[in-house]
């Protein structure tokens, strides 16, 4: 049994390294033309390059180091410790490279189930486990996202005035909301499988995914179903040591997320309202949920500057041109290195797990 064929029927055999050249491309094309249309270089006036700039610049990257490091231990959570530190580094790893090059939409959640499962864990329990990453990502937005309204107020949240039309403002607002409410759609329906009544659930789903226009859909929406229900059962073993923990992970991770942005700016052009700038990166995030570009490219580094730019401490003229440079770092540090590393480390775990010598010992 060859690589090829072992992977053919395989949906990892579909990831592509080359396809990290997309996202880079996509997103350096926007920058590129935001640069063109919006730079002026007497920003860089305003840069004061100093100790305190490194520092902050230093404070981003350990940010991401939070934000891995969270990850990684929330994994280890699920796993109950039989994944040792170097397999689950390997399969965040894996998993950001896929939702590096996939859409937001779609994200690596689809193949993480393999990539847990080829580190020595039970098909059940990946799915458990991939359920149970889904379910607290979207929690933390659920609850943080009401949260931040009350604490900043909605009116500091979306008023871009300044920077945009307010028709741009609106469309945002509508993005957020639709976004939110699908998050909310979810972390309900999984907590109704997860909790109370996973084989109603299942047999609601396909109920529904029998009607005529969804049918294309019926296998697929039939796993997930039976996801759910070996999940379910995984879960009501659980104390609430386990979920404690677990929320405490997933708080590190995504709060570590934001806060690169928070250190940039604080790197680049001094204090700016932290927790106004940390409210506004949860609305984006939720706002990146329903773009078709992988890894949002493009629409990130655009939204970041026209939500983002007139948080700069800046004069009003130079705050778009302020955005885009620190999208442009933003997006180094957070974004491309995952490309890098999934580009290194993939074709290796691919050729070490669904080679011709992998399978002749499964055999």
């Amino acid at each position: 049994m060859s690589q090829q064929q072992g992977t053919k029927s395989n949906p990892v055999g579909k990831i592509k390294t080359r396809n990290a050249i997309y996202p880079i491309l996509i997103g350096l094309a926007v920058v590129g033309w935001m640069f063109y249309k919006d730079f002026d270089p007497q920003v860089f006036s305003s840069i004061s390059f100093s100790w305190r700039t490194l520092f902050w610049v230093l404070a981003a990257f350990l940010c991401m180091f939070g934000r891995d490091l969270g990850y990684i231990i929330r994994i280890r959570i699920f796993s109950n410790g039989q994944l040792s530190w170097a397999q689950a580094f390997r399969i965040i790893m894996l998993w950001e490279f896929t939702s590096a090059i996939t859409p937001s939409a779609v994200g690596g959640t689809s193949v993480a189930i393999i990539y847990i499962h080829k580190e020595g864990i039970s098909v059940g329990r990946s799915s458990a486990m991939v359920m149970l990453t889904s379910f607290f990502d979207e929690l933390y937005f659920v609850i943080l996202l009401p949260l931040m309204i009350l604490t900043v107020g909605q009116a500091q949240l979306f008023d871009l005035s300044e920077v945009t039309d307010s028709l741009l403002t609106m469309s945002l607002m509508t993005i957020a909301l639709i976004g939110y409410f699908l998050k909310l759609f979810w972390v309900l329906i999984l907590s109704y499988g997860l909790f109370i009544n996973p084989r109603g659930l299942k047999w609601g789903l396909l109920r529904i995914f029998k009607l005529k226009p969804l049918r294309r859909w019926y296998r697929a929406v039939n796993n997930v179903g039976t996801d759910i229900i070996l999940s379910s059962r995984e879960l009501k073993t659980k104390k609430s040591g386990f979920w404690v923990k677990s929320f405490l992970a997933t708080l590190l991770s995504w709060s570590s997320r934001y806060l690169v942005a928070n250190a940039l700016i604080l790197a680049f052009f001094g204090y700016a309202d932290q927790l106004l700038l940390f409210a506004r990166q949860l609305v984006m995030w939720i706002m990146m949920l329903v773009m078709p570009t992988p890894g949002g490219s493009g629409f990130a580094e655009y939204i970041f500057t026209h939500f983002l730019g007139d948080m700069m401490p800046v004069a009003p003229e130079l705050q778009v041109a302020a955005g885009t440079l620190v999208a442009l770092a933003w997006r180094l540090i957070t974004y491309y290195p995952y490309l890098i590393i999934g580009a290194v480390i993939f074709p290796r775990w691919l050729n070490t797990h669904f080679s011709r010598r992998a399978f002749k010992k499964k055999v």
